[in-house]
């Protein structure tokens, strides 16, 4: 489990945020990136500056900045990932207090899934935030939901150069489409369960997904169908928000 450090270096903190929202959501202004952190514009524009002398950032001919080459370059993602993010963290929040487990919301990149919010639930022994991570999406909750949704030549078309037991993974993606929810199992990491159910736009298109997250020893299976319920209204409540 990945808990914050007993003493966090806050700007060092304030420098690797701003680093994977240049990555996920595009260019910002120094405004953007100050309240985005909650700092002063000259403190923002000192951690930008360093990023940009550390090649992680690189700054436009309009005077915003992007992410710069040391960034590992990733499949783009067509979720609109800035509005996702508004519109589900306040009930990513409310699950969390519900539920009393950390709550992910994901969005597909190619192959992989795309950690984009996380909320945190208060327990000592808990998943910690997943945000700016990517994940194989065969072997995530989110991403089986996600690749649930795919039409089955775009699955195979997706992997066929890549060494997957395609087999197997219709096989899992068939019985995620019969339950309405995908679970990863230790897939991922030892010790880490985790369930998830699809989040679709006002047009039902499926643009995300919202996974609930737990150590291994807290996944009981005679509560998937509450957890799932829990899940699905979730989803329906991003998807109106959207709207």
């Amino acid at each position: 489990m990945k808990n914050e450090p007993p003493y966090p270096i806050a700007s060092v903190d304030h420098a690797l945020h701003l680093a994977i929202v240049l990555q996920q959501e595009g260019p910002l202004r120094v405004s953007d990136a100050a309240g985005r952190l909650g700092v002063s514009p000259s403190t923002a524009h000192r951690l930008l500056a360093m990023l940009v002398y550390r090649g992680f950032a690189e700054q436009r001919p309009d005077r915003r900045y992007e992410a710069g080459h040391v960034l590992r370059p990733t499949a783009a993602t067509q979720a609109p990932v800035a509005l996702l993010r508004q519109a589900a963290l306040p009930h990513m929040q409310e699950l969390v207090e519900r539920v009393q487990e950390s709550v992910n919301l994901m969005v597909p990149a190619g192959t992989e899934t795309r950690f984009i919010a996380t909320a945190e639930c208060a327990q000592v022994l808990r998943v910690g935030s997943r945000a700016g991570r990517t994940l194989p999406a065969h072997l995530t909750s989110g991403g089986k939901a996600l690749l649930a949704a795919l039409p089955p030549h775009e699955v195979t078309a997706l992997y066929e150069k890549h060494d997957v037991d395609l087999p197997r993974l219709r096989r899992e993606l068939a019985l995620v489409r019969r339950r309405g929810f995908a679970i990863n199992d230790q897939r991922t990491e030892t010790g880490l369960s985790a369930l998830a159910v699809l989040v679709r736009d006002s047009e039902n298109s499926p643009v995300a997904a919202v996974a609930l997250a737990m150590p291994s020893a807290r996944f009981h299976r005679d509560r998937v169908t509450e957890w799932v319920a829990a899940l699905s209204g979730t989803a329906s409540a991003i998807t109106r928000a959207l709207a």
